[in-house]
C-alpha cells in the first residue's frame, strides 16, 4: 500500500523560505518519478515539480530558479525547497506518484505566504 505523507509546511512571510517534506511508504522514491503539486483556494491543482527516477528535474515556470526539489534515499523522502516565497506561492501543496497505474496523492501541507 503507497502512503505519502507531506509535513514542513507553515506561515512565512514573503522572501523567506519554508522545506516540505514527502515521506514515503509502499514505494521507493529512489526509482519512482515523484512529483510536487498545489492548490490555492478556488483555484485547480496545478503542476510545481517533478523529480524522475534518474534524476531529472522539471519545474513550472512561476517556481522555477526559487523552488528545488530533491530526495534522500536513505530516507525514503522527497523535498521541496521553496525559496523566495510570494503571497502567490500560498495553497495546499501535495506530494505525488504514479504506482502500478494508479497516481497516490498525500493528505497535503498547507503554506501560507504573508505580505
Amino acid at each position: 500500500q503507497v502512503q505519502l505523507v507531506e509535513s514542513g509546511g507553515g506561515l512565512v512571510q514573503a522572501g523567506g523560505s519554508l522545506r516540505l517534506s514527502c515521506a514515503a511508504s509502499g514505494i521507493a522514491v529512489s526509482i519512482n518519478a515523484m512529483g510536487w503539486y498545489r492548490q490555492a483556494p478556488g483555484k485547480q491543482r496545478e503542476f510545481v515539480a517533478t523529480l524522475g527516477s534518474a534524476g531529472s528535474t522539471n519545474y513550472a515556470q512561476s517556481v522555477k530558479s526559487r523552488f528545488t526539489i530533491s530526495r534522500d534515499n536513505a530516507k525514503n523522502t522527497v523535498y521541496l525547497q521553496m525559496n523566495s516565497l510570494k503571497p502567490e506561492d500560498t495553497a495546499v501543496y501535495y506530494c505525488n506518484t504514479i504506482w502500478m497505474g494508479y497516481t497516490h496523492w498525500g493528505q497535503g501541507t498547507q503554506v501560507t505566504v504573508s505580505s
